[in-house]
């Protein structure tokens, strides 16, 4: 690897001590290093746990509480490949943001295991798994047909099992026995099987009701145990465990993220990744804590209104079923027990209302800024930033550089990619992509691995394509924003031609604005970034021109039907983002183009379907100023001449009711009245008065 001391240490505003010949070979030089109170970076993930356990041995270091070591890989990532000698500004960006302190904490989930375990599967598979981990869980066998051992050594149910519910330490299992043999009582003599004249009985002691003639020889062999009878009702049966190995091929949850604590293993113990899984499964006794990845604001959420659904895609895109709808309350809610962390419910949602935790997105916007930062201060041109998982798209990215090593054919990850490891590439979104944008990548491109959920690719391709919209529609050249799908190492092939890709134009100038919190703030902030960065925009701007975009865009506007319209304002009280708005002064509807978020909450509570959205970007500053959408002459009260309506409005309620029975004659002219009015012309002709006039 060529390093260069002297650049790395100006990029870092320091002088750097720099070891190249870690690991084993020179261990003195890490353990003097650990007893600096100076940041210490190791660019190496390989042998992270041998450098940790060499600081917490060495007498005299730093405590690892108080100055943790920090891992980074720059070998694969850049110095590994046909553009190491180029690759200086990238390791030196990688080596910066490895320095950036840890996410704050946020809040946790506990869980608690006393180390219940069912498992699910033919019975001689789960009798072999539950012998592999009975020594540390407490076992129990739901059998699903085939033979088991003669030994009683587990205890074993059976039965229609319909659901399986919960999640680490609360499992909820629910089955009906149907079987005339109770297996507490049997004690496996394997009298019944031998006395069946239709071969009814395996050796799972499950009788087939299909096959049996009802000979009855089973119950007389039977007869001083008493396991076998026919007369037994079936019975609904439910206990709670801890964990749950499933050896079916059906897992019991249909979903894509199964929860914490279950385990599907399909090719039971001949699974590639069953050993795996049993040592997982005997570490999960005790309690457990994980981050709440995700806050909730409920004031800004779009998906109801008066029982109205608005927006619903975190509902639909959660590959967990973690989250619900709870329209009596016009919210969502998020089972945090279930939620594995993905953040794609936060990259969907339009408003902020969800948005992810740990780390938040204003830090990850620090590290994306410190890395371009530092890679435009060395020298590095047209960043690619590389968003990856840190699991599968980490081995992956390993992958092409241990591959670059030995093969010279092979490229190697360029020395313009940045890889960016993220806790699931599901949870950064647009804002977040058109932060880094701002700041100076030349492109974002996302790694898919296949550990996704389907939903997420899908729902990654239609937000590229939404920031993508408004980047060209800016004037900015080239293909900035793309999903690469490479599953395994038989892909790294593709994966080398992909990141090869040529550069994209990039801004003239990078941003200096820093990630909200609130995501709607960000993308505002890196619109009007590149707004002025954008050579086309003044003039398209003064062109009053608005730049469409695709359909899952959380930009737009809405069109009102001033013919149907009744200025009912219903729209105005559904609004979550205020974007829609009433004035006292007049009979007005106003909008506010920069905060509408397309839910469609308006336009599903409108009664008279006068509202139509369209996404698009509107480039003229008239985007952020109240605009009047439709407005109406009063209707004045027939007798006191005060206004209490519209005058369409009342006229179509006339409309309406005007051929009704209830409504004729003086019925229909108190519609004319205002409401004080009309209680007054009530109680003065109260011979007149009809039960549609209380």
């Amino acid at each position: 690897m060529p390093l260069n001391a002297k650049a790395l240490g100006e990029a870092l505003d320091e002088d750097l001590t720099l070891h190249t010949t870690l690991c084993r070979r020179d261990a003195p030089a890490f353990q003097k290093a650990s007893r600096s109170s100076d940041d210490l970076v190791v660019a190496c993930t390989q042998e992270s746990r041998l450098f940790t356990e060499l600081a917490e041995q060495t007498e005299g270091a730093v405590s690892l509480d108080v100055r943790p070591i920090r891992f980074v890989n720059i070998r694969e990532t850049g110095g590994w490949g046909r553009e190491a000698a180029q690759a200086t500004p990238k390791i030196a960006a990688l080596l910066a943001a490895a320095r950036l302190p840890d996410a704050e904490p946020v809040p946790t989930v506990t869980y608690k295991s006393a180390g219940r375990l069912l498992i699910i599967g033919a019975l001689e598979d789960a009798e072999r798994a539950a012998a592999l981990v009975a020594d540390v869980l407490d076992v129990t066998l739901f059998a699903t047909g085939g033979a088991g051992m003669q030994a009683r050594r587990f205890p074993v149910i059976a039965g229609d099992l319909p659901q399986v519910r919960g999640w680490l330490g609360a499992f909820d299992v629910q089955w009906t026995t149907r079987n005339p043999i109770d297996l507490d009582l049997c004690t496996r003599c394997n009298a019944c099987v031998a006395a069946c004249p239709e071969d009814a009985i395996g050796l799972d002691y499950q009788i087939d009701m299909g096959r049996c003639q009802s000979h009855r020889a089973c119950v007389k062999a039977c007869e001083a145990v008493g396991a076998i009878n026919f007369q037994r009702a079936p019975q609904s049966h439910s206990e709670k465990f801890d964990l749950v190995l499933d050896l079916r091929k059906t897992p019991a949850f249909s979903h894509h993220a199964h929860p914490q604590g279950y385990v599907h293993l399909p090719g039971g113990l001949n699974d590639a990744t069953a050993m795996q899984a049993l040592i997982k499964l005997r570490d999960l006794v005790g309690e457990f804590e994980k981050p709440k990845f995700f806050t909730y604001k409920q004031k800004i959420c779009a998906h109801g209104r008066n029982e109205q659904v608005g927006c619903n895609a975190c509902v639909e895109i959660c590959s967990a079923l973690a989250i619900s709808s709870d329209l009596k309350r016009n919210q969502i809610v998020v089972n945090p027990n279930l939620c594995v962390g993905c953040g794609a419910c936060t990259t969907v949602c339009p408003t902020g209302a969800l948005s992810y935790a740990y780390p938040r997105a204003s830090e990850q916007g620090v590290k994306l800024r410190t890395l371009l930062a530092t890679y435009a201060k060395v020298g590095g041109q047209h960043a690619a930033l590389l968003l990856h998982s840190q699991e599968a798209g980490a081995a992956l990215i390993q992958d092409l550089g241990r591959a670059a090593a030995l093969d010279k054919t092979v490229r190697g990850v360029p020395a313009r990619v940045i890889p960016v490891p993220l806790w699931h590439t599901a949870s950064v979104g647009l804002d977040v992509w058109l932060a880094a944008f701002a700041y100076g990548a030349s492109q974002v491109w996302v790694l898919a691995t296949g550990e996704e959920a389907p939903q997420y690719r899908a729902a990654l391709a239609e937000q590229m394509a939404v920031v993508q919209a408004i980047v060209t529609g800016l004037g900015y050249s080239g293909q900035h924003f793309k999903l690469i799908e490479a599953r395994d190492a038989r892909d790294l092939m593709a994966l080398d031609a992909a990141l090869g890709e040529a550069p994209a134009q990039g801004v003239k100038r990078r941003a200096s604005f820093a990630v909200q919190a609130e995501k709607r703030a960000t993308v505002e902030l890196a619109i009007d970034h590149l707004l002025q960065d954008s050579a086309a925009h003044p003039q398209r701007a003064q062109a009053g021109e608005a730049l469409a975009l695709p359909a899952a865009s959380l930009l737009g506007t809405i069109a009102v039907n001033k013919d149907t319209c009744t200025l009912c304002l219903s729209c105005v009280s559904a609004c979550p983002a205020s974007a829609l708005q009433d004035n006292a002064e007049r009979l007005q509807l106003r909008f506010i183009e920069k905060n509408c978020v397309q839910c469609g909450l308006c336009a599903s509570t409108c009664p008279e379907n006068a509202i139509t959205l369209t996404p698009r970007l509107l480039l003229s500053e008239q985007r952020k100023q109240l605009r009047v959408l439709n407005e109406a002459q009063p209707y004045q009260c027939i007798r006191c001449s005060k206004p209490f309506g519209t005058l369409k409005g009342i006229e179509v309620m006339l409309g309406k009711l005007a051929g009704h029975a209830m409504f004729q004659g003086e019925a229909l002219e108190r519609l004319k009245m205002c409401g004080d009015c009309r209680v007054v012309d009530i109680y003065s002709n109260p011979g007149e008065t009809r039960i549609n006039d209380v």
